[in-house]
């Protein structure tokens, strides 16, 4: 995660405006902190307007890079950002500090379901989704749940739009897809390279207005769920999309909201990591050997094991027509790239089997490996398995990272 510069603090943002309105609390807004997945064009409004209200901490997360389609319907981005293939986050990290030099603005040029620790969402007040994948918005949901946090989606197309939330206990995301959208997810989950990939060729038809529309309603939520308004508020009582869904079609110049509480008991999704252990001396950067040591005697047992709940590590790989063994090490989320980029099959609709890791512990035969090498993310929560008890520990090392 990087970091933004910013000007005084002293002073306060909008004192002239916001001080005007009876249900707005400054320290509230200024004290909040909120992740936005996706910098396209329904990030770009979301992370505007929350800088435009002042937002204490902003985290912005997007793993791809500005083009020139970006610049007709992207308020942050500019022709110089498209030429020089500059990362999204990046590029609106920076142009928000403009706009409003006093809060504090970050960023992860990466990837939601590889690249963001457990422990980043854990400190976020909330998280709002600005994308346009099923497979995105599912990794959202799960790391949610696990973190126990709230998370706002919307999303976009032509000019129609919709926005809902999804709070552990209310409603989920993923309760929400019938089996055919499961099925596909499941196949999908650990590999995020076929979700970039499909963003660039099944490109969705968007305009600035739209966007500017969602965008706003997002961030007209989320302002709500910092100063803690709903429906039984005590001074301010208002009606908020938890549990609900709201669907805009500007063609026909309708906005209809729905009750949208979709919550199964065994869904998966819904376990929540706690309590959790912070490591202060763990990091990703450590090797799986100092890591496992570092674990026993923080959690006071000498049976340790890490589960890879997120990314499989792969360690062969077996095409179908040929039966030949390919040995590598990689996190799956990078297998399909990697078969991609040497040729593994002729035929990109051949099957290739893999061989795997699901856990890690004192038997595992690559000991040099850091933990970022095998697909852990920096500042993640483990999933420890501590003789019979499960824990869940936090790579707290790299808090700063």
């Amino acid at each position: 995660m990087k970091g933004i510069s910013i000007g005084n603090r002293n002073r306060k943002w909008g004192e002239e405006v916001f001080s005007l309105l009876s249900w707005f609390d400054e320290t509230k807004v200024r004290n909040a902190s909120v992740m936005v997945v996706g910098a396209g064009a329904l990030g770009n409004e979301v992370i505007k307007n929350l800088a435009l209200f002042g937002i204490g901490n902003i985290l912005i997360v997007d793993f791809d890079t500005v083009e020139h389609s970006n610049l007709c319907r992207s308020v942050l981005f500019r022709p110089e950002d498209a030429e020089g293939n500059a990362m999204k986050a990046e590029v609106a990290a920076k142009r928000i500090s403009e706009i409003n030099p006093y809060i504090n603005v970050s960023y992860i040029a990466g990837d939601i379901g590889t690249d963001v620790g457990l422990g980043h969402i854990r400190k976020m007040d909330l998280v709002i989704g600005c994308l346009d994948s099923r497979l995105a918005r599912y990794l959202i949901n799960r790391s949610c749940f696990r973190a126990n946090k709230t998370w706002i989606d919307g999303g976009i197309e032509n000019l129609e739009g919709n926005v809902r939330i999804f709070t552990p206990g209310v409603n989920c995301y993923e309760c929400s897809l019938n089996e055919a959208d499961l099925e596909m997810l499941f196949y999908r989950t650990g590999c995020p390279d076929i979700a970039k990939i499909n963003v660039v060729q099944g490109r969705i038809a968007t305009t600035p207005i739209s966007s500017s529309i969602i965008g706003a309603i997002q961030t007209q939520e989320a302002l709500k769920f910092i100063h803690g308004f709903n429906e039984n508020s005590e001074k301010f009582k208002c009606n908020t999309l938890n549990g609900k869904m709201l669907k805009y079609d500007g063609m026909y110049l309708t906005l209809k909201s729905y009750r949208l509480e979709n919550y199964e008991e065994d869904c998966m999704s819904h376990e929540v990591w706690e309590p959790v252990v912070r490591g202060e001396g763990l990091s990703a950067g450590m090797t799986i050997a100092q890591a496992l040591e570092t674990l026993k005697g923080l959690l006071g047992c000498d049976d340790v094991t890490i589960n890879l709940m997120n990314n499989k590590l792969i360690y062969q790989l077996v095409p179908e027509s040929t039966d030949e063994e390919i040995n590598v090490i990689l996190p799956e989320s990078k297998v399909s790239a990697y078969i991609e980029e040497n040729n593994i099959t002729k035929d990109p609709r051949e099957r290739v089997f893999q061989r795997f890791y699901e856990s890690i512990d004192a038997d595992f035969p690559y000991p040099h490996l850091t933990l970022r090498e095998i697909g852990i993310p920096y500042f993640d929560v483990l999933n420890i398995t501590a003789g019979s008890e499960v824990q869940y520990v936090e790579l707290s090392g790299d808090e700063t990272h």
